[in-house]
């Protein structure tokens, strides 16, 4: 049968709250799933029908680039599309260099968004940095935006990093360059922090990043940031990569951090082929939170990997069929149904294991390997319901998958 997810609320140290338009997060609340457009912001169209894509895949938060005065007069007019489209999805600005500028002269902009991204290393250089930093939380204050303060090692601010190489230097056993590395951005993201708050930025407006591409290193990062405070994390390794090699780097880091109560909300920052389908990133993370057991967005499909006892296809063709078949009508059956993202189906490929995963699934079937007997017993909570076969078993089988949604789970109330 299947297991009762966890909700996310694990035993978490980070036990402020900080409010995004209307999701939480910190304080022991559900991980949260972030993405971020990759269309240029002026563009109003395209950006409000991706940050849609992104929403409607399960981005609870996405964050859109705002760098110039085009993208800074946009912003207004893709929250007026999205609400359009009714749908309200929380819109964080990331901003560097002109951030101060452009927030400063686009008040409509500051007003529509719901957070901040500022990363300390990017808001100014020199004499300048101190000022731009102290503009950017007056104007967040001054509109009652929280903001993330968002490290990132590729953007480190060099005057710090110079400051804890001469401490580390005067050190009787120094430490090394990829420790320094580490230390230099926990320091930037806790003294940024501190100094937000010195300015008057309430301490629960506060979120905490420190991005890096290394997944040892990310992970000693979090857990030295975790450690030294009390703000919500947001965690992702920034530059995964491609394909199955980010999901696997972002999976390996994001897993032991989740493990162990650490972090927030994540974003899975993977790079997609030219045009690729952005809202990848988006299945991936809902992903890494459901295997773990964290939060359940879709009902997951369980099915093996063959071997020698199943050579014909059709059960990675049906596995495949039906894993889109539950993804396509997720939609519908969330706002109709409560609890329809906890079921687990299991799509097996001969008499090994396959009765056995299925009576372990909500609903089962085992289909025939090479040499058995050419029909699919059927499995619904653990009991033998029904043997399929012939060319409709796909049809059939959707169709129970259907019955069992409409039987099993409570009507939600419309309001």
């Amino acid at each position: 049968m299947a297991v009762e997810p966890n909700d996310g609320r694990l035993s978490r140290r980070q036990t402020r709250i900080v409010r995004v338009g209307g999701v939480e997060i910190g304080g022991g609340h559900p991980v949260v799933v972030q993405s971020m457009t990759n269309t240029d912001t002026a563009d109003e169209v395209a950006t409000a029908l991706q940050v849609a894509q992104l929403a409607r895949a399960g981005s609870e938060i996405v964050r859109i680039t705002v760098n110039t005065q085009e993208a800074a007069r946009a912003v207004p007019m893709i929250r007026e599309r999205l609400l359009s489209m009714n749908l309200n999805v929380p819109l964080v600005g990331d901003f560097h260099f002109n951030g101060h500028k452009l927030l400063r002269e686009n008040p409509a902009c500051a007003e529509t968004l719901d957070k901040l991204r500022i990363n300390p290393g990017n808001v100014g250089r020199g004499a300048k940095r101190d000022d731009q930093f102290a503009q950017l939380i007056e104007l967040a204050c001054r509109y009652g935006k929280p903001v993330r303060i968002g490290v990132n090692w590729g953007s480190l601010d060099p005057t710090l990093l110079a400051r804890i190489m001469d401490e580390n230097a005067r050190r009787p056993q120094p430490k090394d360059a990829m420790q320094i590395m580490r230390e230099a951005m926990v320091i930037s993201a806790l003294e940024s922090a501190s100094k937000a708050e010195e300015l008057g930025l309430p301490g629960d407006s506060i979120v905490l990043s420190c991005k890096v591409s290394g997944v040892q290193d990310l992970i000693a990062i979090y857990r030295d940031l975790a450690n030294r405070c009390d703000y919500p994390l947001h965690l992702g390794l920034t530059e995964a990569g491609m394909g199955s090699k980010g999901i696997v780097a972002s999976s390996a880091a994001l897993a032991v951090l989740l493990q162990e109560g650490i972090g927030d909300t994540i974003r899975v920052s993977l790079t997609p082929v030219p045009n690729g389908d952005r809202t990848q990133e988006v299945v991936v993370a809902q992903e890494i939170l459901q295997t773990m057991g964290l939060r359940a967005f879709t009902p997951l499909v369980v099915a093996c990997p063959g071997c020698g006892r199943t050579t014909s296809t059709v059960f990675q063709e049906l596995a495949q069929e039906i894993q889109t078949y539950v993804r396509a009508r997720m939609p519908e059956w969330r706002l109709q149904y409560e609890g329809v993202e906890s079921m687990t189906l299991a799509v097996m490929g001969c008499v090994v294991n396959g009765p056995g995963e299925s009576k372990h699934a909500n609903i089962g079937i085992s289909l025939p390997g090479t040499g058995e007997t050419p029909v699919a017993p059927v499995f619904v909570d653990g009991e033998k319901t029904v043997t399929l076969k012939g060319e409709g078993i796909a049809r059939e089988f959707k169709a129970i998958v259907d019955d069992y949604v409409a039987r099993t789970y409570p009507r939600r109330v419309a309001t």
